[in-house]
């Protein structure tokens, strides 16, 4: 199960992210989200676990505060379509 992880302090890394969430399960992978350009943290993240892994890891870190900040925990959400292409929009047509 993929978990997202918001209002993540902007020192804590993949490593931190992965020691926290192992308190809870086997952590397939965890990865802060970083700037393209900067580099640097945008506060938030993914971790992949085992559903009952995940689910503890939720239940025990929504809201817990890491480095000040109270985490926001829960069940991540596909990404939705930004478009970009290929659809329509945009500007005035003629019907």
């Amino acid at each position: 199960m993929k978990i997202y992880v918001g209002n993540l302090g902007y020192s804590v890394n993949d490593s931190t992210l992965r020691d926290l969430f192992a308190a809870y399960g086997t952590v397939e992978s965890a990865r802060v989200i970083t700037d393209r350009d900067s580099g640097s943290s945008k506060g938030f993240g993914f971790v992949e676990m085992a559903s009952a892994d995940a689910q503890k890891a939720m239940g025990a870190l929504n809201g817990r505060e890491v480095e000040g900040r109270a985490l926001r925990v829960n069940e991540a959400k596909p990404q939705e379509n930004r478009g970009g292409g290929g659809g329509y929009g945009g500007g005035r047509g003629r019907y």
